[in-house]
């Protein structure tokens, strides 16, 4: 298969704007959220709970959203991200614990349909056109997420509020989602099979279970490194916090990277050797800066952490969408995606536990762990 990096095909521009605007918004979120606290008057503790909303929104709507897909086709996209832009704008005005959960959880429910969405699209046209496309479009999220990032740093540093800054992030949103209306999508119309999907959410078939389990440790050793770098560069190695920051940026700069050249590596390299490969890069790179004796050597690990695991979720999912039907590919990929969103929001929490009960090193050294049973397993995985 070709590679095609460029987005002429049907549905791949979609794919690409969709994964894009995505990661504006969490990029944004991510570097504001510190002034999303301060606004809604609330303390860490409270914030995180209310942050576990945003996990139980998605839950909740990605399975649906996967047979909303299948049924209804190319119109969920563009509709998911417009309700996604309004909703963008909720967690800046709030101004209490309650109204900020409340914010969140509806900001979890379409991201959680978001993100099984612009996926969906994503494997629609690799079905339609032969052409790989998914770890280009993850790492078009990635590089968004750093730019964007960095953009609302800079815009509080020069006085902007948080209200306008997710008022200017929403109104990009927005605009986003009627160019995706407008633009042509992967082949593939909703068949008869497609009504069967609001009726089957609850049935996993066990391959899906297999590639979904695997897509979970992927996804748990990436929002491990997310969450926890900056914490294990500055409390374990005495990391200024300045440098400690660039921790999660330069994860999220090395995940970019290693979809780019997993995007290349696909044309040569089968779905599951290369998962294994990237895994066992991220095993090296965990343990590396789990074990660092200095900042420095730390920082290497974590990019190396961040290149190999970036390209296991963008094949995993691939993988179930190829090898679904044309009328369940979407309710396919929201199967794997839902799956693995449960590793997302496990790794940080039980990295925190372990690192409570034992170190932050020991942590990260399991974490490392995980990584070599995925590099392992991963041959049991279905081929396209």
């Amino acid at each position: 298969m070709d590679d095609g990096t460029v987005a002429g095909a049907p549905g791949r521009a979609r794919t690409l704007l969709g994964f894009a605007v995505f990661g504006l918004f969490w990029g944004a979120w991510g570097g504001a959220l510190p002034a999303v606290r301060a606004h809604a008057d609330v303390s860490e503790g409270t914030l995180g709970l209310a942050l576990l909303c945003i996990g139980a929104g998605a839950l909740v709507t990605m399975r649906p959203a996967g047979a909303m897909l299948d049924r209804y086709g190319a119109r969920v996209l563009p509709v998911a991200i417009a309700l996604f832009g309004v909703c963008a704008l909720l967690p800046a005005l709030a101004t209490t614990g309650a109204v900020l959960a409340v914010a969140l959880l509806a900001l979890g429910a379409t991201s959680g349909a978001v993100d099984v969405a612009i996926n969906a699209e994503g494997v629609r046209a690799e079905a339609s056109s032969g052409r790989l496309l998914m770890n280009l479009a993850h790492a078009a999220f990635s590089a968004m997420v750093v730019v964007a990032s960095l953009l609302a740093g800079a815009a509080q540093a020069a006085g902007v509020g948080v209200g306008a800054i997710f008022a200017a992030v929403a109104v990009l949103v927005v605009l986003a989602a009627l160019a995706l209306a407008r633009l042509p999508a992967a082949e593939g119309r909703p068949g008869a099979e497609a009504g069967g999907g609001l009726r089957a959410l609850l049935h996993v078939p066990a391959w899906l279970a297999v590639v979904g389990a695997f897509t979970a440790l992927a996804y748990f050793i990436e929002n491990a490194w997310q969450n926890w770098s900056a914490v294990h560069l500055e409390s374990t190695l005495g990391a200024p916090p300045a440098l400690a920051a660039a921790g999660p940026a330069l994860f999220a700069a090395s995940a970019a990277t290693g979809r780019l050249l997993g995007q290349a590596a696909t044309r040569r390299v089968e779905d599951r050797a290369l998962v294994g490969a990237g895994a066992a890069l991220a095993a090296a790179g965990t343990l590396l800066a789990a074990l660092a004796p200095t900042t420095g050597v730390a920082l290497a690990g974590i990019a190396l952490a961040g290149l190999g695991t970036s390209v296991c979720a963008p094949v995993l999912i691939g993988i179930a969408g190829a090898r679904a039907g044309a009328a369940a590919r979407a309710s396919a990929v929201s199967i794997v995606t839902t799956l693995a969103y449960l590793g997302f929001l496990v790794g940080p929490a039980a990295v925190g536990l372990a690192a409570d009960a034992l170190s932050l090193r020991a942590a990260f050294a399991g974490v490392a762990g995980l990584a070599l049973v995925l590099a392992a397993l991963v041959r049991l995985a279905p081929g396209r």
